[in-house]
């Protein structure tokens, strides 16, 4: 994709927060653009809004700039130093995020709910040889799809949840998990699975901890 853009003097940009900008070297492949939340791993404890831009060249660099400039942007002093502060446990924190997602995918990839999980880590997922080719490991973010259960009972699961909290802003160190539709959001390609799906990011809780709230999630979707 990079060839063929380049051939024709096109751009490239990434969304590189998923891999916290430490598994993933986009401009080191070529990429213009890497963009990212910092306000996930990087920051790590929830408490910034932050975001971070990498240019592969001066002149890139030059019009980020300008456009900043002139939208007004800026970074707070002290949300520069909460970020600081995350880079510095940053290594820590991604190899026990990796650790647990990869057990809990694990373990959801069992389960007799489970249709598919979607973890680029686990053999199993689209995209695997794609991840093992570039990445050097793997975050906590993955999502899960479910059998045919109704949105009354995926709504009790996910509403006793005790360690899991509803929410969007991944990579911090607690754990979320939220309902995903992705169906009405695609546009490039379609979603091919109809039943709902789950997106968890798993935090810095023990990992054993998280399966058994998980599992006492999945008694009440299927007493539900």
């Amino acid at each position: 994709m990079i060839k063929v853009a380049k051939a024709r003097g096109v751009r490239t940009l990434i969304d590189n927060t998923w891999s916290a900008g430490y598994y993933f070297k986009p401009i080191s492949h070529g990429m213009d653009v890497s963009i990212q939340s910092v306000t996930k791993y990087l920051v790590g404890h929830s408490d910034v809004m932050l975001g971070a831009i990498a240019c592969a060249d001066r002149a890139i660099f030059e019009q980020v700039k300008q456009s900043a400039v002139e939208l007004g942007y800026a970074a707070a002093p002290d949300d520069c130093y909460l970020a600081l502060r995350g880079i510095r446990s940053l290594a820590a924190r991604l190899e026990r995020h990796q650790e647990t997602g990869l057990k809990v995918a694990q373990w959801m990839a069992a389960r007799p709910e489970v249709e598919r999980v979607l973890h680029p880590a686990l053999p199993s997922c689209p995209g695997h040889a794609l991840w093992q080719r570039d990445f050097t490991g793997a975050t906590s973010l993955f999502g899960v799809v479910l059998k045919g259960y109704s949105k009354q009972a995926v709504a009790a699961m996910l509403d006793g949840l005790s360690l899991f909290a509803m929410g969007a802003s991944w990579g911090g160190f607690e754990s979320l998990i939220q309902p995903t539709e992705p169906g009405h959001v695609r546009t490039a390609t379609r979603w091919p699975h109809p039943e709902p799906g789950l997106r968890l990011h798993c935090g810095l809780e023990d990992a054993d901890d998280l399966i058994a709230d998980l599992a006492a999630g999945f008694e009440r979707l299927n007493a539900a």
